[in-house]
């Protein structure tokens, strides 16, 4: 799908569906975003912007050389983008091509922050003078992204942290599993947060025109490294409730096993005597007693109840 956008008097607008053919609309837009174009749509673009689209294979390319990079077709920087799907976190890569008049967008699904950013431009709220403006408003968007992801991390740590530490009750299996499930989401923001430093970096060394956009840049990259101290922090109390969840249900386990080995300790003398009252010899003198059996079982319940007295006093149970 291809969406169309304009620089009108400062800001961001979405060009509206018309029955123009999508070739003019192509040459009149400052930013085409394609979301997972077709065969069709990919090309037109290749046709009219004398551009080789990239495959999304070659988006995913993690070498530093291959995701930023100037041809003559314009300035490529390719950035992760985080995305939640089915209640998981997964990381997209987006394409960016920055050319002198225009800026073209190349992903392979929907997200977030371009919907939001859409939004924004209904709205008249994104202002860009030009279109690499254009790429730095929507850096400086993904970035603001994250950190209220991190904020929104951070607020569920908090209630597992109350569910490990506090809650008496809770199941700690689940605890365990919502940790996991964090971590993953704050390991894949903390990669996203570096590869937009990359993008950064290399953005400062091809925009040297603009000071204003480069200050923007700067100020961008301060606020990564506020975000990658927090990630850190996540990383640390996710791994001290890793660990006290573990420890928790060792404790637990130790407990049971306390149990059944104080159970065999107090049953193992009363089980000797009746062991050796349950041998069939002939001459044994205790079977000749009257008060033989009752002797036998108050021996059995003394010898049982003795280690469970002294476990009790000794504070074992």
């Amino acid at each position: 799908m291809l969406r169309f956008f304009r620089i009108v008097d400062g800001l961001i607008k979405e060009m509206g569906s018309s029955a123009e053919d999508p070739a003019t609309r192509v040459k009149q837009a400052d930013w085409i975003d394609a979301c997972e174009p077709d065969e069709k749509e990919r090309q037109i673009l290749q046709e009219l912007l004398k551009t080789d689209i990239p495959e999304f294979d070659d988006v995913e390319e993690i070498e530093a050389s291959a995701r930023c990079f100037v041809d003559q077709a314009g300035v490529h920087v390719h950035s992760l983008f985080l995305n939640l799907a089915e209640g998981r976190h997964n990381t997209v890569s987006v394409a960016f091509i920055l050319q002198r008049n225009r800026l073209i967008t190349i992903r392979e699904s929907e997200l977030a922050d371009f919907r939001l950013l859409r939004m924004r431009a209904r709205r008249e709220q994104v202002e860009a003078r030009d279109v690499s403006e254009m790429l730095v408003t929507l850096l400086e968007q993904k970035v603001e992204n994250h950190a209220d992801g991190l904020e929104d991390l951070h607020r569920q740590l908090e209630e597992v942290s109350y569910l490990v530490l506090e809650d008496e009750e809770a199941e700690l299996d689940e605890a365990i599993n919502r940790l996991a499930k964090l971590e993953d989401s704050n390991g894949k923001t903390r990669l996203c947060l570096m590869d937009t430093q990359r993008n950064i970096s290399f953005l400062l060394r091809h925009l040297r025109k603009d000071s204003e956009q480069r200050e923007t840049l700067r100020e961008i990259n301060r606020d990564i490294e506020t975000l990658m101290s927090h990630t850190t922090f996540l990383f640390d109390k996710i791994n001290f409730l890793m660990d006290s969840t573990q420890g928790f249900i060792n404790i637990e386990q130790n407990q049971i096993i306390k149990t059944f080995s104080i159970a065999a300790v107090v049953f193992l003398p009363p089980t000797l005597i009746a062991s050796i009252y349950g041998m069939n010899f002939q001459h044994m003198p205790e079977l000749e007693w009257l008060l033989g059996y009752p002797g036998a079982i108050v021996l059995m319940v003394s010898a049982g109840f003795a280690p469970y007295w002294y476990f009790k006093r000794k504070g074992w149970l």
